[in-house]
């Protein structure tokens, strides 16, 4: 059973926790065991500032398979009043030697794809969902999600962006509170704990690989660029 403060600092984050009711059990593939699910930290994300929240992340030990393989942690870089925040599932290598999201070749031309749209780099702040680099660049697990959802929370309420861009599924269903495993492209979604219009887009390392999505990247970004001029008045 969960413990009482466990609870509370879900409650403070706004994540549902449903319990099991005796006549309908549960699969066990829909939640993350104890053994499984990192340690509840023992502060509150929400009350800290730009400083202190770079500070805990850059010295967060609650996943011990990232803290063991990753060089350093991951925080966020751009403008603090940005209007368009753009969130990544995970670090890549570039993203974990720099310390910086977005650093290597994706990264490069995501800020082409930026540009193209009206959105300089300066203009943006760039962030990710999970703040370590996995282990050869593996999926994040859920728990991995999970340990970074209040610093994520709290950078989104410190930016406090008008338009929020989601590159990637894993990025799109960090935000999103849905059951959909792909959260649709071409539809204007809600991050609901603040009522931010969120667009989901392929992530840039897709893009390498298959270069004939870019037409469809293209369309998401006119959406995005509708949207935000909405957002703005």
């Amino acid at each position: 059973m969960m413990d009482a403060r466990r609870q509370a600092y879900l409650d403070a984050m706004g994540i549902r926790v449903w319990v099991r009711r005796q006549s309908a059990p549960e699969p066990e593939s829909a939640f993350v065991s104890d053994e499984q699910a990192p340690p509840v930290p023992d502060f509150e994300p929400m009350a800290l500032d730009w400083d202190e929240l770079a500070a805990r992340v850059a010295v967060c030990e609650q996943c011990p398979q990232l803290v063991a393989s990753r060089t350093r942690t991951v925080f966020g870089v751009g403008s603090h009043k940005a209007g368009l925040m753009v969130l990544g599932e995970s670090p890549g290598a570039d993203d974990d030697r720099r310390g910086e999201p977005f650093a290597g070749i994706s990264g490069k031309l995501l800020d082409k794809m930026l540009r193209a749209a009206g959105f300089p780099r300066s203009a943006v702040y760039l962030a990710t969902a999970v703040k370590c680099r996995p282990p050869d660049d593996r999926d994040p697990e859920p728990g991995e999600f999970s340990a970074c959802v209040g610093y994520l929370r709290r950078q989104i309420e410190l930016v406090n962006p008008a338009v929020i861009l989601a590159v990637g599924q894993s990025a799109a269903r960090s935000l999103l509170d849905t059951d959909r495993p792909e959260p649709r492209r071409g539809d204007v979604h809600r991050y609901l704990a603040a009522d931010i219009p969120v667009i989901v887009t392929h992530a840039p390392v897709l893009l390498l690989r298959s270069p004939a999505e870019k037409r469809a990247v293209w369309n998401d970004l006119r959406l995005l660029k509708r949207v935000y001029k909405g957002a703005n008045g």
